[in-house]
């Protein structure tokens, strides 16, 4: 299998054109946007004030929207040629079964009415991502990539990208450190997702570069 380093990286064929337009949906830090290139145009939303602070930050071109993803979608999916949601996982995670505290909590319903919303009302090129849940999907991912789920209406091939060590639980400066240098985004000091104490949860959360290239690369030969 052709390595990570071989894999070409496609730029968009377009001269003289519209960019492409972009939303990245729950963009967090945006991991999967970092070796995005071409002649796009992308508005990210992301609801927690200080992520989208460090997004823009590290993406000065990108329309950052500070607000709802899913009322977003709603009411402004026609206006992107392709649409990118990473709706929260944290419901979703074998964690919730892993740990010794009681978590037992229900499912975050906004990946499954993302999935089937974009099935149904949205005619361009989309991709859902989530991690591997603790439950049989109820809807039958397009593609497993390691940790990763991705229901998509692309043609989507395999690919492999390896975690870090330490990867679910590496918080010391060290680990955090490596985990900024694995995604590929940067800030100084410490941030934190919601009310969770771990300053590694949101680089965690976020799609490794390579892989949101390969996919990317899969929405432009679509």
């Amino acid at each position: 299998m052709m390595n990570n380093a071989e894999k070409p990286q496609l730029t968009i064929p377009r001269v003289n054109a519209k960019p492409f337009r972009i939303l990245n949906l729950q963009s967090g830090l945006g991991g999967n946007r970092v070796k995005w290139s071409g002649n796009i145009e992308v508005t990210a939303v992301e609801i927690e004030p200080k992520i989208a602070a460090i997004y823009k930050a590290n993406f000065p071109n990108d329309t950052v929207i500070i607000g709802d993803a899913m009322e977003y979608l709603k009411n402004h999916r026609n206006e992107f040629d392709l649409i990118w949601s990473s709706p929260p996982c944290q419901k979703h995670s074998k964690m919730m079964k892993a740990t010794r505290h009681d978590v037992a909590d229900f499912i975050d319903l906004q990946l499954y009415q993302t999935i089937i919303f974009l099935q149904h009302f949205y005619k361009g090129k989309w991709i859902v991502e989530n991690v591997k849940p603790y439950y049989e999907p109820l809807i039958k991912p397009t593609k497993v990539f390691g940790r990763h789920l991705v229901w998509s209406n692309l043609d989507l091939t395999d690919f492999e990208t390896e975690n870090i060590p330490n990867f679910i639980k590496g918080d010391s400066p060290a680990e955090i450190e490596a985990l900024k240098k694995w995604v590929g985004i940067n800030y100084e000091g410490n941030i934190y997702y919601g009310k969770n104490h771990s300053p590694g949860q949101v680089l965690r959360n976020c799609v490794n570069p390579d892989l949101g290239l390969h996919i990317f690369n899969a929405a432009l030969s679509f």
